[in-house]
């Protein structure tokens, strides 16, 4: 049992460092939320709203947002009209926790990580807001692709940043990151 232990040891530790960091920032993150009121939006939700309203409003006058007062969302209006929800899952906090999971597991220096992350982090949250944002006038165009869409379409967008994020980041930063020189 232990030469199996010796022999899968990089992928244990990888998996053991992703599910530690997953679990421990799913935990704060839930903390965050509990400190919201039942029907109130937290700040990241509201972020992401107030930032997708300046995008759409670059393109769209009369398009706009609006908090409801009965459930934790904004309505999002485009040309007037109501066409979407945000809602706490579509902050793409979820998301940013599993790309800096597996960037953990597979760390490299400490600043280049940090820097990754943060960079990363960043560039998640700026294509969510303008998935949001296309996602909103493509519903008003097309209602009727609604569902391939918001559950097909838009969720392979935002997860194949990420995928190609950590490719970039296992190929050129991680400690396993090919060191030749071709």
């Amino acid at each position: 049992m232990k030469k199996y232990f010796i022999l899968y040891k990089p992928f244990l530790l990888f998996l053991s460092t992703f599910f530690l960091t997953y679990i421990v920032l799913t935990f704060l993150y839930q903390q965050f939320l509990n400190g919201f009121e039942e029907n109130k939006i937290d700040s990241f939700t509201r972020m992401v709203s107030d930032n997708t309203e300046q995008v759409i409003q670059l393109f769209n006058q009369q398009s706009y947002i609006e908090e409801s007062t009965t459930h934790p969302y904004t309505k999002l209006f485009f040309n007037s009209k109501y066409v979407a929800r945000i809602v706490e899952g579509c902050n793409a906090i979820s998301v940013i926790i599993l790309f800096i999971s597996f960037v953990v597991s597979f760390s490299g220096k400490l600043k280049t990580t940090l820097l990754f992350i943060l960079g990363g982090s960043l560039i998640i949250y700026v294509l969510n807001v303008l998935r949001i944002s296309v996602l909103s006038a493509l519903i008003f165009y097309f209602p009727k692709y609604e569902p391939f869409l918001h559950e097909v379409l838009f969720p392979l967008y935002i997860y194949g940043v990420v995928f190609m994020l950590w490719l970039i980041w296992v190929r050129n930063f991680s400690r396993y990151a090919s060191k030749d020189t071709k």
